[in-house]
């Protein structure tokens, strides 16, 4: 016969139950939770960069391209048709002042030369010639005036003789009269030949004074083809390295064809281009930087070109340290030219993330290292900062490397 299980047996027996049960309960939402923490995405903190927003003043800048080329450089240019006759350097070579670089054919500008000179020559020759010509001539007008002076001094004497004649009877008033005409005669004779002799001497002295200047003028000429001649002769005109010849021996060079480039290879610039829409935040005088892997070289804009071409602005940034161990003719650098002053502004570290002025979306650490989607407004920059205009607020941190790979997470876990 069963016997009826006491009431104090049976509650022990249904708490048993509700112990095991709820045990069971809460292990599996440990378990349930473990796994959803586990299946949700992080990233691990050493994979990630954090910057944290501060407040200071912003450089304002605008990016540019550049390319590090010589501070100077100079291209030497065939002087006359010609052709290659002997190459004497290679490219890459050190010259000094005077260095010959290579030889041209002057046989042709070599006789046209001498020929200059004997031209030359014979105007020296036919400028002097003019010039004894002219003393003769002026000397013998010299003479016929001294002829006529005593002609005219005999016709005075001649006239005072036949007034003192009819004074006393013994001559005629018409012997008088012939006697002052002859005077009158000789005296507008004599003025007329001083008057020549005047003349001739300013034309004479006007036709010499051409000659000289055609002479002059021909000197020059023949001193133009003597530079002609010597330029032919490749030298270096500077301490430099030879950075390009035209070692085609025999080749034929037309005049004002690239023949060599020396470039001063110990100092440099850099020639930046940016897009014409920012062409109004360059200007000559304006501070730059230059970014060369992780250094970063101070600089001025020396020069900005005035036109626009294919939408691209052209400008000339002269370094201070233009000798600086990392630099090199055609590195390709970043330049950043500083146009504006902000201060006491939000600000965050620049990065590949920033495109420009507005709307990002940003991971922020939150207290429980969480990464948090963030609307952050971004406004001007420089090479280091970024102007956070709302969305942030100083001291979070905030990730500013490449983050594309999350683009449609909204939370990430972070990792240690």
């Amino acid at each position: 016969m069963d016997r009826e299980i006491p009431k104090e047996v049976r509650r022990k027996e249904r708490n048993k139950k509700l112990i095991r049960y709820g045990s069971v309960a809460v292990v599996g939402v440990v378990i349930i939770s473990v796994l959803i923490s586990l299946m949700r995405t992080g990233v691990k903190e050493k994979d990630v960069v954090f910057s944290t927003v501060d407040q200071g003043t912003i450089e304002v800048s605008v990016s540019a391209s550049g390319k590090v080329v010589p501070a100077f450089e100079e291209i030497i240019n065939s002087p006359i048709n010609t052709r290659i006759l002997e190459v004497y350097r290679k490219g890459g070579d050190s010259v000094d002042v005077g260095t010959p670089i290579l030889k041209l054919d002057l046989q042709s500008t070599e006789t046209e030369y001498k020929k200059l000179l004997d031209e030359e020559q014979m105007k020296n020759y036919q400028l002097l010639q003019l010039q004894v010509n002219n003393e003769t001539r002026l000397k013998d007008l010299a003479m016929q005036l001294k002829v006529k002076e005593m002609n005219l001094n005999r016709m005075r004497v001649e006239l005072r003789n036949e007034r003192y004649l009819d004074s006393i009877g013994s001559g005629t008033t018409d012997k008088v009269r012939q006697a002052e005409l002859s005077v009158n005669v000789a005296q507008l004779e004599l003025e007329q030949l001083q008057q020549q002799y005047e003349n001739e001497q300013e034309v004479l002295a006007a036709d010499y004074k051409v000659k000289e200047l055609e002479l002059s003028i021909f000197r020059k000429s023949l001193a133009e083809t003597k530079r002609t001649l010597d330029d032919a002769q490749v030298r270096s005109p500077r301490k430099a390295i030879l950075t390009y010849i035209n070692n085609q021996i025999g080749q034929q060079v037309s005049q004002g064809e690239q023949i060599a480039i020396i470039s001063d290879l110990s100092h440099f610039k850099v020639e930046g281009e940016i897009a014409d829409t920012y062409g109004d935040r360059v200007a000559a005088g304006g501070k730059a930087i230059v970014k060369i892997g992780s250094e970063k070289l101070e600089g001025t804009v020396s020069s900005v070109t005035p036109l626009s071409k294919n939408g691209v602005i052209s400008f000339t940034v002269q370094l201070l340290d233009d000798s600086h161990r990392r630099l090199r003719s055609g590195l390709k650098t970043d330049v950043y030219v500083m146009n504006a002053v902000k201060e006491d502004v939000m600000r965050l570290a620049n990065a590949s993330y920033y495109v420009g002025r507005g709307e990002y979306e940003l991971f922020v650490r939150t207290a429980d290292d969480e990464l948090t989607k963030r609307k952050v407004q971004l406004g001007d920059s420089n090479f280091e900062y970024v102007e956070v205009v709302s969305g942030l607020e100083p001291g979070d941190q905030v990730i500013v490397s490449d983050m594309s790979n999350y683009k449609n997470k909204n939370k990430l876990k972070l990792k240690k």
